[in-house]
């Protein structure tokens, strides 16, 4: 797990741990290359998170992990800094994913905090077992539109996309980690797939 100073870190490694997986949670771009998958997670305002990636030297590290085809996982602001940019701050994200972060309408109740439904707009392994329109935990103001990546779907004042997955990339919106049996069952299929 990318450690650059903005995440939800120790609540998303026990999360990991719980199903089996082990965590490094570093910093250190060598232990980023060694292993298996990569997880960048992220919390707060978007500008602040790609600064702080970029400042770090682990902006790159991460770009180029993905070119690498090894699985790439990111949540919440970790979603929205694999995109081109956010309607949030000028700074580019890491284009990983090319659509722009939108924010939310301001004809309903931003932030959006809480659970709400996410149906499955296509299959994908990390999502296998979880029945379309389950509950997940949201907190965010900005999400990326429904595009061709969008793995499922979200409305909030419009729908957005919750889920997002393009080749070895796969990103949430939501907090699996906060999300009870779903997001652990989410979380155990990525460790069952980098096990595999």
């Amino acid at each position: 797990m990318l450690d650059y100073g903005s995440g939800n870190l120790h609540s998303v490694s026990r999360a990991l741990a719980h199903v089996g997986a082990e965590v490094a949670v570093t910093s250190d771009a060598h232990e980023v290359v060694a292993s298996d998958a990569l997880l960048i997670p992220g919390v707060g305002h978007f500008g602040q998170c790609v600064r702080a990636l970029r400042a770090s030297g682990l902006a790159a590290v991460a770009t180029d992990y993905v070119a690498t085809g090894r699985p790439v996982v990111g949540v919440c602001v970790g979603l929205q800094v694999l995109f081109a940019g956010s309607q949030e701050d000028a700074e580019p994200g890491l284009a990983v994913l090319p659509a722009m972060v939108e924010r939310l309408p301001d004809t309903v109740r931003v932030p959006h905090i809480g659970w709400n439904t996410v149906r499955w707009q296509r299959p994908h392994p990390y999502v296998d077992g979880i029945p379309d329109g389950t509950h997940f935990y949201f907190v965010h103001s900005f999400a990326p539109p429904v595009d061709a990546d969008t793995v499922g779907v979200t409305e909030h004042g419009v729908p957005f996309a919750a889920a997002v997955g393009r080749a070895n990339v796969f990103a949430t919106q939501f907090h699996p980690e906060k999300s009870g049996e779903a997001g652990l069952q989410l979380y155990e299929n990525v460790v069952r797939a980098v096990a595999a």
